[in-house]
């Protein structure tokens, strides 16, 4: 009896290291038991989305963005963006917009380009507060809006957010 009671017996250790297992397991297994939800979208992000878009609904085609799906340091996450354009006078990309969907500030980034830059492509790094969406859109001289959504997954020393 007296065995049976020192193998379930915990000493601080090892309950600290349980407990630090259970809670770094803990989001895989919620999001398994559930599925994968929606990642909620603050109410900054919808303002500063639609006043982006001027009401254009965004295509989503012609940007490839470079963004890695798990960050291990939301503090400095690369990104690289290439809109599929001419880069002519008569067709070219004005503006890139970063936008994230749960940062404290929404609009992270926005670059503006001319036909004198040959290529619409730009390079950066950002910071993510937590696992959300980034949105890519680039507005196009003929006022077309387009769009791209990656899911970046944010980690802090190891553990899923």
């Amino acid at each position: 009896m007296r065995d049976q009671a020192r193998i379930t017996q915990f000493d601080r250790r090892q309950f600290l290291l349980s407990a630090t297992a259970a809670a770094g397991l803990l989001p895989l297994i919620t999001k398994a038991a559930h599925g994968e939800t929606a990642l909620e979208r603050s109410r900054q992000f919808e303002e500063t989305f639609a006043k982006l878009t001027h009401g254009v609904t965004p295509v989503s085609e012609k940007i490839t963005v470079d963004l890695p799906e798990l960050a291990d340091n939301g503090n400095f996450v690369p990104i690289t963006m290439t809109v599929a354009s001419p880069m002519t006078d008569a067709d070219y990309v004005k503006t890139i917009h970063i936008v994230s969907t749960a940062n404290p500030v929404a609009l992270v980034a926005t670059f503006y380009l001319s036909p004198v830059n040959a290529v619409a492509r730009v390079q950066s790094r950002m910071r993510l507060a937590k696992t959300q969406d980034v949105i890519v859109l680039a507005e196009l001289s003929s006022g077309e809006m387009l769009l791209s959504t990656t899911k970046v997954g944010v980690t802090i020393g190891g553990c899923g957010d």
